[in-house]
């Protein structure tokens, strides 16, 4: 019996599911048994329109037979070898292959690649980076990491200090020092805007007084996704990620961007670095990175950074710090392939193709009931919903599961609707989102 022909109940009480509401889920789940091109296909055999890329992941769509030979290949010729102390070619022609598409400007890449297994430790793979970097130029008072409220950076401990979502800081401590920035969310200027808004920029200048209140020289770098994901889909106003560019040059503070959502394509161009032409010192990537097929992450860090920590005794490791999983040949493989499809299929600027339409269906849902806002750029969406008295997330979950019995998969954070569909859509796959979003809209109560 293989995975694509097992029975439709399977037991379900051993797996604790991450993010999940476990025992509402296991009463009513939503199980997927396999996925091919925009579709997954649910166990009671219904096909699913992927309008979320997975998790934001893939980006290339599913199913990619080439992605599959090559992990296939690799894991024939070598599944595993160590990468502390050791190496093996397929990392380093991976490296090099990123390397060429690292965001920056010409003569300013950030093309020195450190692989991790995942965003959350490419996250905290970053700031560990920082870290160390101003320590090995004199400035080791730099010790405070700076994030903004309402940004998701992962789940390690790193992570949730810098992150500002309101349930993963409740329960867990965090690193002493960490600070945040406002978010930029403003409905009462910025609702219904295709792109950047205008209103926001001078949020920048929070860090001007974080560094009045700390002090510059406890600051070792600030970190922030270029637009953010997992909280709504919040996106930069006109200049402020300029405006954050220079503050952070002007104290010598690190800017580090989280791309791990829009990494690989998602805006129309390979990271959004490259799009809002905006250069921080550090990114962190993973999800498109291998389209979702074997889990990886990596970081990209800019030749300044990489440099300061290249000095000392030739024997001494200059950075203590990786996984176990640091460069796995059957991720790089996988990874290689990956490039190699966005390559040949034009897809790291296809969003910017795409845009157009994809903003026009989605702001076409405005005036349905409780659409408070519609925001979009690239190929991402979010759609706010009022949220009922006493009840939030519950109306926008409500949504979530009539799309997915009517053949539809939507995201849902808060009474948040994110969409992030493969970068291989097309108009029709709008219209057919734009089409059972809508009737649940008017469904919903």
């Amino acid at each position: 019996m293989d995975a694509h022909n097992k029975p439709n109940t399977p037991a379900l009480d051993s797996y604790w599911m991450p993010f999940t509401a476990n025992r509402q889920f296991k009463a009513a789940p939503r199980l997927l048994a396999s996925a091919e091109g925009m579709h997954y296909t649910s166990v009671d055999g219904r096909r699913i329109l992927d309008g979320t890329a997975g998790l934001w992941c893939v980006n290339a769509g599913h199913g990619r037979r080439q992605i599959a030979a090559a992990v296939e290949r690799q894991l024939t010729t070598m599944d595993f070898a160590p990468s502390f102390q050791m190496g093996h070619p397929i990392a380093f022609d991976f490296a090099e292959r990123l390397a060429e598409i690292a965001p920056g400007p010409e003569g300013q890449k950030l093309d020195r690649v450190f692989f991790t297994g995942s965003g959350s430790e490419s996250v905290d793979t970053a700031l560990k980076i920082a870290l160390a970097y101003q320590r090995s130029i004199g400035q080791g008072t730099r010790t405070r990491l700076i994030g903004r409220e309402r940004g998701y950076h992962g789940v390690g401990f790193g992570g949730i200090s810098v992150g500002g979502i309101l349930n993963n800081r409740r329960v867990f401590p965090q690193l002493p020092g960490s600070d945040h920035l406002r978010h930029t969310h403003d409905l009462a200027r910025n609702a219904f805007v295709k792109g950047q808004p205008d209103h926001g920029a001078e949020l920048a200048d929070d860090l001007e007084r974080l560094v009045a209140l700390h002090g510059a020289e406890t600051i070792a770098a600030c970190i922030v996704e270029p637009v953010a994901g997992s909280t709504g889909v919040l996106i930069p106003p006109k200049g402020y990620l300029e405006r954050l560019r220079a503050i952070c040059n002007k104290h010598g503070i690190l800017l580090i961007f989280d791309e791990v959502i829009t990494g690989f394509g998602r805006l129309g161009a390979a990271f959004a670095a490259d799009y809002f032409n905006v250069t921080p010192d550090l990114v962190t990537t993973a999800k498109g990175l291998t389209n979702g097929a074997i889990p990886m992450g990596a970081v990209f860090a800019s030749r300044k950074v990489h440099d300061a920590l290249m000095h000392g005794p030739e024997g001494q490791i200059e950075l203590f710090h990786g996984y176990t999983y640091s460069g796995h040949p059957a991720a790089c493989a996988a990874g290689i392939a990956t490039l190699d499809i966005y390559r040949d299929e034009g897809l790291m600027t296809r969003a910017a193709e795409l845009q157009d339409d994809w903003h026009e269906a989605m702001h076409s849902l405005k005036g349905l009931p409780h659409v408070i806002d519609i925001r979009t750029i690239g190929l991402i969406a979010g759609i706010e919903l009022q949220s009922r008295d006493g009840a939030p997330g519950t109306r926008a979950y409500d949504v979530f599961v009539d799309c997915f019995e009517k053949g539809l998969l939507i995201r849902v954070t808060g009474d948040i609707i994110a969409f992030s569909p493969p970068l291989i859509a097309d108009k029709s796959h709008f219209g057919e989102i734009v089409s059972i979003l809508g009737d649940a809209l008017k469904r919903v109560k």
